[in-house]
């Protein structure tokens, strides 16, 4: 049952005759799971939690920065330095005290994926790289759970729903990851700061109409949103043999084109003997502005250019936010820096380096 204060709280939702009571019991019963706090997560977990969701599971291993705030607007420059999923969940807790909320402060990996998906009815994807969304996409299917789904790029966005009633999956639009290098993610190219707004509002949308029942899923359908032209497309597709998976991939970096590289460091190992290396940042310049562990700073999309100015008289430790897009610079420099030791500084800088040096 509502109680009198739920009842308020839901009373636009209730007046709708295709919601009532009936629905937002519904909604009140179910439980979702997002996948990433950020620029998609937070608008799909506010609208998630204002609409009554009765039970939210958050899992994400970042913590806020700066860089986050033009488009991450669950977060405040008071939080830099903090793990998202702590911060969210205060100011969650704030908008909807009926919402329950759970926190994996982790990555989502091989490992927890299907004990995860398992506990909850619905999954929404708001990762922003391709090795995640395939694990989402895997992981659904094995647990039979509907995937929400939603990426962006630049000014673009695409909303579907996957695994939903028999319905397409990720793998039928897209059997095989893109190549690495023709992938870049926001931190690279940039991204409009209202765009994950509007496409994880959209997303949140299609939760709610799962679970109450409503028509117009996005199944088997691919919406894409411009936000220059304001053109909406919806695309449609049909389920293939794609879907038909039976276990996890043993590395999804390895599946979409992250070679591993040969030697890797933890940042504790590093700072031992930082003398006994050189160091590479390949973050962009406002990323370095932030905090950084000194070293050579060259962005990743400049190496092409100027690799020459690394000195090899030293193993190379090459590290960046997250330990991605320093591998793809190993990949590059080992066929120009034929003598030299190249070292990935294992899950790149972690939060304690969030004071600028």
């Amino acid at each position: 049952m509502l109680s009198k204060e739920e009842q308020v709280q839901y009373s636009r939702h209730i007046l709708l005759n295709e919601i009532g009571v009936k629905g937002q019991l519904k909604l009140k019963e179910a439980k979702v799971l997002v996948i990433g706090a950020g620029g998609l997560g937070c608008p799909i977990l506010q609208y998630l939690t204002a609409a009554g969701v009765g039970t939210l599971g958050i899992i994400d291993d970042d913590v806020v920065e700066q860089t986050n705030l033009q488009r991450q607007i669950l977060y405040t420059l008071d939080d830099v330095g903090k793990p998202k999923v702590e911060v969210a969940v205060k100011r969650l807790a704030r908008l909807n005290p009926f919402v329950q909320f759970q926190i994996f402060k982790d990555k989502l990996t091989i490992k927890n994926a299907l004990a995860l998906f398992k506990v909850f009815d619905i999954i929404v994807d708001g990762s922003d790289n391709f090795q995640t969304r395939y694990l989402c996409n895997d992981a659904a299917i094995i647990t039979k759970k509907s995937l929400v789904y939603g990426s962006i790029f630049k000014f673009e966005g695409q909303v579907s729903v996957f695994n939903f009633n028999g319905s397409g999956t990720y793998r039928c639009l897209y059997p095989t990851p893109p190549k690495p290098d023709t992938s870049p993610n926001c931190s690279d190219i940039g991204v409009m700061g209202v765009l994950p707004g509007i496409i994880g509002s959209l997303q949140a949308n299609e939760v709610i109409k799962i679970i109450c029942g409503l028509k117009g899923v996005l199944a088997n359908k691919l919406l894409v949103f411009d936000v220059l032209s304001m053109r909406p497309m919806i695309l449609s597709f049909s389920k293939t043999d794609e879907s038909n998976i039976l276990i996890l991939e043993e590395d999804y970096n390895f599946f979409c084109g992250m070679e591993s590289v040969d030697q890797d460091i933890s940042i504790d190992e590093l700072l031992k003997n930082t003398s006994d290396y050189n160091l590479l940042d390949v973050r962009e310049t406002s990323e370095r502005e932030q905090y950084h562990i000194g070293g050579l700073h060259i962005p990743l999309s400049q190496l092409p250019e100027r690799y020459h100015e690394i000195s090899t008289n030293k193993p190379l430790v090459v590290y960046c936010k997250s330990g991605m897009r320093s591998k793809k610079a190993i990949l590059f420099l080992r066929d120009v820096l034929l003598n030299t030791i190249l070292i990935n500084l294992r899950n790149g800088l972690p939060a304690k380096f969030l004071i600028k040096n």
